[in-house]
């Protein structure tokens, strides 16, 4: 029970990772407030948080828009009266160009998103996390530990997003907030799951082959699983990870090495 009682806000709740981070929050004793946009898998997970003994708070959130995040911020206060870690997870996939040709206005779309987003929230919630010395986690990714023609928009973003969590962490360090973040690889989820097979179905070879070939070059040769990235996550909020602050984990099954 690493965050018996603990309040954990969950922002940007999917089918895959989002629910994981919730379910994995919720199995060590917390209560979770859960955002997206999409309302009716917000109200899925939460009574799937229930079932585990929990609270999971529904807040059906854009959280590129500054107002609902307010309203987000304050549900939370209404409904715990305090917070305990804040999981930033939410992503806009910038389009899949180099960068000399990508239209600006996509990059600041995923910018509002990726970034902005995620710095009103965790500005909106410093007083709350102070309070109770909290943490906040932002989802990365392993885009930031290579170069490849055509990701250079995700990964502008995603470093980025790396640079102010690192900020953060010192900015907030003297009021006793942790920053840290978590780089994912491949996640073997449903997303990666239909993409495979897309591939397999193109190639005219199996999903199985496809998951070998890219399995091979990785230390564990497997791919990280939803509630893998999710148990790091956990750790960082926890207070197993008290002295941790400032710093990307990865989780990759040795991938990349950093």
């Amino acid at each position: 029970m690493l965050l018996k009682d603990k309040v954990v806000v969950v922002a940007g709740i999917g089918p895959g990772l989002g629910r994981s981070i919730a379910l994995a929050s919720a199995r060590e004793g917390a209560d979770v407030v859960l955002a997206a946009r999409t309302a009716s898998r917000l109200d899925d997970v939460a009574k799937e948080v229930t079932a585990l003994g929990r609270r999971g708070l529904a807040v059906p959130t854009d959280l590129a828009d500054a107002a609902a995040v307010e309203r987000l911020a304050q549900a939370a206060r209404d409904a715990f009266g305090r917070v305990d870690a804040l999981v930033y997870n939410a992503l806009a996939m910038p389009p899949i160009k180099e960068l000399r040709v990508v239209g600006l206005d996509a990059v600041s779309a995923s910018f509002d998103v990726n970034v902005v987003a995620a710095l009103r929230l965790t500005r909106l919630f410093v007083p709350d996390l102070a309070e109770s010395k909290g943490s906040v986690v932002m989802i990365n990714s392993m885009v930031v530990r290579y170069s490849q023609r055509t990701m250079g928009p995700y990964k502008l973003a995603k470093a980025a997003l790396l640079a102010m969590a690192q900020s953060l962490a010192t900015e907030l360090g003297p009021q006793g907030i942790r920053v840290n973040s978590v780089a994912p690889g491949h996640i073997w989820g449903d997303s990666l799951k239909w993409y495979f097979g897309y591939q397999a179905k193109k190639r005219g070879v199996t999903v199985e082959e496809i998951y070998a070939e890219t399995a091979a070059p990785i230390d564990l040769g497997r791919l990280p699983e939803p509630d893998e990235i999710a148990d790091a996550v956990v750790f960082l909020a926890s207070p197993l990870a008290r002295a941790v602050t400032g710093q990307c984990l990865d989780v990759n099954c040795g991938e990349y090495h950093h």
